[in-house]
C-alpha cells in the first residue's frame, strides 16, 4: 500500500514546497511506527507532517497550473486535515478515554505537534538557503531537514515518555 502511494506521489513531477522524497520517507514513518506499536504521539507527529506536506503538494502544483479560487489553500488543507482525522475518529484510532495526554487525545496532540514541526523545518530549510545565498548547504537538504526535525521531535518524545510512564 505505502509503495502504491510513493508511486501516486512520484507520479506528480512537482518541485513543491515539499519534496516527493520528503512525502515518501514521512508516509513510510507512519506506516512502521504504527507496526512496531509506537506511542500515538509519535505516530501523530508523523501524520501531522504528512499531512501538512500533502496540503502544501497540492496548492504548488494548483499554482503551477493557475488554478485559483476563494480560500483555496484554507479548503485544501481543511480538506486533508477532515479527511484524515475523522476516518482515525470512526475506526476507533481517536477517542479513546485512556489514550490522552494533558486531556487531549495523544494522536491529535501528535498531529498537531507533528503540524508545527514540519512547518518550522520548512522554515529552517529556508532559513538555511538565505544565508547561503540561496543554495542548499548539502545534499536531499529540503528532505533531509524535515525528516530530522521529525526523528530528534520522536526520539525526544520517546525518552520523555519512558520518563513520565
Amino acid at each position: 500500500m505505502i509503495l502504491l502511494i510513493a508511486l501516486l506521489l512520484l507520479s506528480f513531477q512537482l518541485a513543491s514546497a515539499v519534496c516527493p522524497l520528503c512525502t515518501i520517507g514521512v508516509a513510510v514513518g507512519i506506516g512502521f511506527s504504527r507496526y512496531l506499536g509506537i506511542d500515538d504521539i509519535i505516530t501523530g507527529l508523523w501524520i501531522g507532517s504528512l499531512i501538512i506536506s500533502l496540503s502544501l503538494w497540492l496548492i504548488e502544483f494548483l499554482d503551477k497550473k493557475k488554478i485559483v479560487f476563494f480560500a483555496r489553500n484554507q479548503i485544501i488543507i481543511t480538506f486533508f486535515y477532515v479527511a484524515t482525522i475523522l476516518p482515525l475518529y470512526f475506526s476507533g484510532f481517536i477517542g479513546q478515554p485512556y489514550n490522552v495526554i494533558i486531556g487531549i487525545d495523544k494522536l491529535v496532540f501528535g498531529i498537531f505537534l507533528g503540524t508545527i514541526i514540519f512547518i518550522a523545518s520548512i522554515f529552517a530549510d529556508k532559513y538555511l538557503r538565505k544565508i547561503n545565498n540561496n543554495k542548499v548547504l548539502f545534499a536531499y537538504q529540503k528532505a533531509l531537514i524535515p525528516l530530522t526535525f521529525l526523528l530528534i521531535a520522536s526520539i525526544i518524545i520517546y525518552l520523555l515518555l519512558g520518563i513520565f510512564s
